[in-house]
């Protein structure tokens, strides 16, 4: 796959750091031209991974979060990465309302969610630890950069 931009950032596991997480995410995709519903689709996508590796990947301590963010013509990929204590069934995992946390009134749905706005949804255990959310959401508008031609 072809990108014509990316990024990545890294930051503290802190739920401070969610807004800033998908508004920065929310931001680089402006460049593809997306509709406000294709960023509000993100947005809430990024937000949902991003709390699952707070709340889930390094309970009682502060770990790092991963994001990174590959532009195509007509798609935003978007990873999230943690390198916390992981999934043992990622299938289990995926399903509605299934949480770790039931007591702390987790309602189970943020990767159906994730799956209900993007257009391809996986989840994988992360090399080294940890999980990796991959999301890609197709973009209707064409790309800035591709009309401006300046990317390339």
């Amino acid at each position: 796959m072809k990108y014509i931009n990316q990024m990545t950032l890294k930051f503290d596991s802190l739920s401070i750091n969610e807004g800033f997480a998908r508004s920065a995410v929310a931001g680089f995709c402006v460049q593809l031209n997306p509709t406000l519903d294709e960023i509000i689709d993100i947005k809430t996508a990024v937000s949902e991974a991003v709390t699952n590796c707070v709340v889930h990947a390094y309970p009682n301590k502060v770990g790092i979060v991963e994001i990174w963010v590959g532009l195509t013509e007509d798609s935003a990929c978007i990873s999230v990465k943690d390198r916390g204590v992981g999934i043992i069934d990622l299938e289990q995992a995926k399903e509605p309302f299934f949480s770790t946390k039931p007591d702390e009134e987790r309602a189970g749905m943020g990767f159906t969610v994730i799956e209900s706005f993007m257009d391809t949804f996986d989840l994988r255990h992360n090399k080294g630890g940890g999980v990796e959310v991959f999301m890609i959401k197709k973009i209707e508008n064409k790309n800035v950069m591709a009309k401006s031609g300046l990317n390339g």
